[in-house]
């Protein structure tokens, strides 16, 4: 019921309590919560029994489509494809998982590199700093160009309008 607090939380938790309530009245207040909560676990425990008992078989046919949904919540398509492809090992997806991050580290390093080198000292991508030949079509010699900007339109000018293309 707790499984999201930590030992942060619960001791500020107590620090207030012991601020608010002062230490006198502390040790009461905790066991009044516990037991409060207590009864209340069994109140909703004692009502899941009388339904059970009440309803007989239909309470596991209401329960069964209630568990099937839950079971679907948990279904990533990570999930699935390990569950239905791979037999529930799930290796082959952490290595690839693996190999791609290590990859885009060391593009972004590489990245961080060549921007601190400046355009002018930055190699081809693939050349002979990395051991990878090098390809024409990936050098950084020649910076990419930036589309054309349009001007904005006067005000007395109507936008280009083009009625096939709508």
């Amino acid at each position: 019921m707790f499984s999201n607090l930590g030992m942060g939380e619960i001791l500020m938790l107590v620090v207030v309590g012991l601020v608010i309530l002062g230490p006198e009245r502390l040790p009461g207040a905790v066991n009044w919560f516990f037991t409060a909560l207590r009864q209340v676990r069994d109140y909703a425990t004692g009502a899941t029994q009388q339904l059970k008992d009440d309803m007989g078989g239909d309470f596991d046919a209401i329960r069964e489509p209630l568990q099937q949904i839950q079971n679907l919540r948990g279904m990533t398509p990570t999930a699935i494809v390990t569950k239905h492809l791979l037999n529930g090992d799930d290796t082959v997806i952490r290595e690839m998982g693996e190999q791609v991050r290590s990859t885009a580290d060391a593009l972004n390093l590489r990245k961080a590199v060549e921007s601190a080198a400046g355009p002018a000292a930055a190699p081809a991508v693939g050349g002979s700093a990395t051991g990878m030949p090098a390809s024409p079509e990936l050098s950084l010699e020649k910076p990419p160009t930036m589309p054309r900007m349009h001007k904005p339109l006067p005000p007395e000018e109507r936008a280009p309008f083009d009625p096939d293309a709508t």
